[in-house]
């Protein structure tokens, strides 16, 4: 803790121009303070919103699937963004497994995914709008054949040889790799290019080279999900 008070300082301090620290050290330090103080703030925002999100997942599952009677219930990802940037579609995703209860209980049991696809304006001035977040919860069939979709589209590789190769393998940067052999590239492209696949009656998959691109039929938003988070949803199920 103490280590990311110093940094939050020292980037507080950064903010401050030179000139100014150097014309009066008094007014300088109260810069960093005020600085520091908005820092502060925003981090204890984006803190606040992810627990808010956390418990509203938790009373989602509680509402649509009562056949989860011990579950852990954990954020993976809450989008990494500027608070300001945070209105924007996006996704929050959490990873849910259930457990036999006992005293210090081991998570030893079935693995989910709980996507909370948002729609644009979800943060305000006024807090977070639930309405405008779309649930999804799947298991790990159900992602492997997300992921034999999204690499057979970045890939052009046929659907059969790319379930075969992600249930012994694992989700790089650059494609799929078994072992420590790349068994399958993913298509080189441009920024601004994108390969498109209709997955199921309410998404499409669009590859491009930075990240899986997901387009909601219903909402028509496209949310970009990182490749380094389809990589950790990946281990997340197939791991361990």
């Amino acid at each position: 803790m103490k280590n990311i008070t110093l940094l939050l300082l020292l980037v507080a301090i950064s903010l401050v121009p030179k000139s100014t620290m150097a014309q009066n050290k008094g007014a300088g330090v109260a810069a960093a303070a005020g600085a520091l103080l908005a820092i502060g703030a925003g981090v204890a925002a984006v803190e606040q919103m992810k627990e808010r999100a956390e418990l509203t997942a938790t009373e989602y599952m509680l509402a649509n699937n009562p056949e989860f009677e011990n579950f852990s219930l954990k954020t993976l990802d809450f989008e990494g963004k500027k608070l300001s940037d945070m209105s924007a579609a996006s996704v929050i995703t959490f990873k849910i497994q259930e457990f036999v209860p006992a005293d210090k209980p081991e998570l030893n049991g079935k693995k989910h995914i709980l996507f909370g696809f948002t729609s644009y304006g979800w943060i305000s001035e006024y807090g977070i709008d639930f309405d405008k977040v779309k649930w999804y919860l799947i298991d790990s069939t159900e992602w492997l054949n997300m992921m034999t979709s999204y690499v057979s589209v970045a890939s052009g590789e046929d659907n059969g040889v790319v379930k075969s190769q992600l249930a012994d393998g694992k989700i790089v940067n650059r494609g799929v790799k078994v072992g420590s052999k790349m068994t399958i590239p993913f298509y080189q492209l441009e920024g601004d290019m994108y390969v498109v696949t209709d997955y199921s009656p309410d998404m499409k998959f669009i590859y491009n080279e930075r990240s899986l691109g997901i387009f909601l039929k219903e909402t028509r938003n496209l949310i970009q999900i990182r490749r380094s988070n389809i990589i950790e949803i990946h281990d997340f199920f197939f791991e361990g």
